[in-house]
This record gives structure tokens, C-alpha cells and sequence, in this order.
């Protein structure tokens, strides 16, 4: 079972250090409670990967590099038979000691387009709820942050994350296997990010009002979600699935979303980028088999789901908890 002590020593003397205790209740009712059933195999498979420090590494480039050492005799074709062992691989992508990981997501593309229109993370201490395996932890490390939490339940993300740990120096990026309800309101957190999930939630709302609680006063939030076309008055609710997902709850306009976080009460809401998805960024490859965008579009109108609704377009909305 993988450790969290790291974690807890790191931020001892940090503003986390209060909660500590609730956090460690958490891990132990929703992570250390209840075992997956593939934990033993992704354990023997973590504990047979090569044991090494690299000394060269890139984590402000759209793919996260980690360079195999000199002194390191790898057998390129059984290390990649390892690293497949943690399939499927959503984000990213990655170049693992001299193995590309081509992911489902170009996350890079993401990160992208929202850098620009966000206060820059140097320096400050950053929160990502739904963070997946980590991969906008260290683009938010590389590109200056003091401390970088993540959570995500999905246990398969955090063996991807620990592998990664497991090469790189000591550093701050931590990811907890916990959902945002099962967090403290910490109030402290620079800059919170919520990068699709919002749309997963039943209730938008409590997710918002979570956010805020995790955010210090004056903290910006950064809020990437599935949109729908349309007006203030605009809100999709899918009668079954959509683009054949099943937990898509909500889908707002662009302009009913920022009504929706002003409501909330965050200030100063404003839309900096709308992007409809392309196959390119989502996609199947050889880590990542099963079906992906290009399945779950109609196959003679691209511009509608397979059910009929609009094609996924993504909004990202900054705001700011009053301060």
C-alpha cells in the first residue's frame, strides 16, 4: 500500500498542518478500507520498476520528460511491458526514460490554453481537485509552484503518479486517493483548480461552494467544464448519457456558468477560452484501447454526439473568492 507520510511531513509547518488529522481519517475510510482488486498486481508491478534517481528531467514542456541515467542499464522493450502494466494512461503525454507514452489526452493542449489567463502559480500553493495522474501537478511545479496537491480517487492514477515519484528528486507534488467531498475546508490554497469535473457532479452548487471552501480568501479559481451552446438561459441535462457517458449531470452555457459562480459568490468571473474537442486531443492509442472521442461523436455529423446532443465544447471560467 502506497504511503502518504511524505505528504504529512512536508507540510507540517504549512497551513495544511491543522488538518492533518482529518486527512488521515479520510485515507483511512476511503483509500486504506477498501482494498482494489487489482492493488496486489499494480504493487508487484510498482516494486519491480527500475530503482533510480534521474537527474535530468523536464516538467515545463508539453510532454513531461524524466532522461534516463547514463549509469542506468535499462532493457528498453521489458521496461515498456512495465510501464503498460498501468493501462490505460489518460493524461499527459510522458517520455519515461526513453519510453514515450502516447496518452488518451493531450492534457498539454489544456494546460495550454488556460496558463495564459491565470495568475502565474509561482510561488503559491495550488490545490487540483479531480487531478487525475498528476500531470498538471508537475506542469504546475515546473512552472513555479511552492506546493501542488492533487486528488483523485481512481487508484490506477495513483500508481501512474507514484511510478513517476518514484524516479524523480524529492519534490512538492502530492496527489491524496480521495474525492473533493472528503476534504477539510482548508481556506488556504493561492489557486484552486477543479479541470473536468464539474459536469460529473450532481450537484454543481456543493461543488462550487467546495472550491471556495478550499480556496484563501482573495485564492483564485480555475474551473475548466463541458459546456453547451446557447444563452444565460442555457443548461443541458442529458435524458440518459452523453457522448455514451453515463455520470454527465450538467452541462451550462458559457454565460450560465458565470451567472452560476457570481450567484456562489465568487468575484470576478469571466470566461478565457472556449474550445470545442477535437479527435486529436482525445483519442485512442496503444496506451489508452478503449473507446475514446471519435466513438462517442455521430458518425456522419461530428458537430453531435452519438445520442444527438452537441459536441463536447469545453469553457474554461476564472474567478476569485472575495477577498
Amino acid at each position: 500500500m502506497i504511503s502518504f507520510e511524505n505528504f504529512f511531513s512536508t507540510t507540517r509547518e504549512s497551513p495544511l498542518a491543522e488538518h492533518h488529522v482529518a486527512l488521515r481519517a479520510a485515507l483511512v475510510d476511503h483509500y486504506e478500507s477498501d482494498e482494489h482488486g487489482r492493488s496486489r498486481e499494480w504493487d508487484a508491478a510498482l516494486a519491480g520498476m527500475p530503482t533510480t534517481e534521474v537527474t535530468q528531467y523536464k516538467l515545463d514542456e508539453g510532454r513531461i520528460s524524466l532522461t534516463q541515467p547514463s549509469s542506468l542499464e535499462l532493457d528498453i522493450e521489458l521496461f515498456t511491458s512495465q510501464l503498460k502494466a498501468f493501462m490505460p494512461w489518460r493524461k499527459g503525454p510522458w517520455q519515461i526514460l526513453g519510453v514515450p507514452i502516447d496518452t488518451e489526452w493531450r492534457s498539454d493542449w489544456k494546460w495550454d490554453r488556460l496558463q495564459p489567463h491565470i495568475t502565474p502559480v509561482t510561488g503559491r500553493n495550488v490545490l487540483d481537485i479531480g487531478t487525475g495522474n498528476g500531470y498538471f501537478l508537475y506542469r504546475m511545479l515546473g512552472s513555479g509552484a511552492e506546493l501542488a496537491v492533487g486528488v483523485d480517487p481512481t487508484r490506477l492514477f495513483l500508481y501512474q503518479f507514484q511510478l513517476i515519484q518514484n524516479l524523480l528528486p524529492p519534490n512538492n507534488a502530492h496527489l491524496l486517493p480521495l474525492r473533493g467531498e472528503h476534504l477539510p475546508a482548508f481556506n488556504s490554497f493561492d489557486t484552486v483548480f477543479s479541470l473536468g469535473v464539474l459536469y460529473h457532479r450532481r450537484s454543481p452548487v456543493d461543488h462550487i461552494g467546495e472550491l471556495l471552501s478550499f480556496a484563501r480568501d482573495g485564492g483564485e479559481i480555475v474551473l475548466e467544464t463541458l459546456i453547451a451552446p446557447g444563452d444565460e438561459n442555457t443548461i443541458l441535462v442529458p435524458e440518459n448519457r452523453y457522448a455514451k457517458m453515463s455520470n454527465i449531470w450538467f452541462l451550462p452555457s458559457a454565460d450560465a456558468l458565470e451567472n452560476l459562480l457570481r450567484r456562489v459568490g465568487l468575484e470576478n468571473v469571466r470566461t478565457v477560452d472556449v474550445n470545442i474537442t477535437s479527435p486529436k486531443e482525445q483519442k485512442t492509442t496503444d496506451w489508452m484501447e478503449f473507446q475514446s472521442l471519435a466513438d462517442f461523436l455521430d458518425p456522419d455529423d461530428h458537430s453531435l454526439t452519438v445520442e444527438g446532443y452537441p459536441a463536447p465544447r469545453r469553457a474554461i471560467v476564472v474567478g476569485n473568492k472575495p477577498g
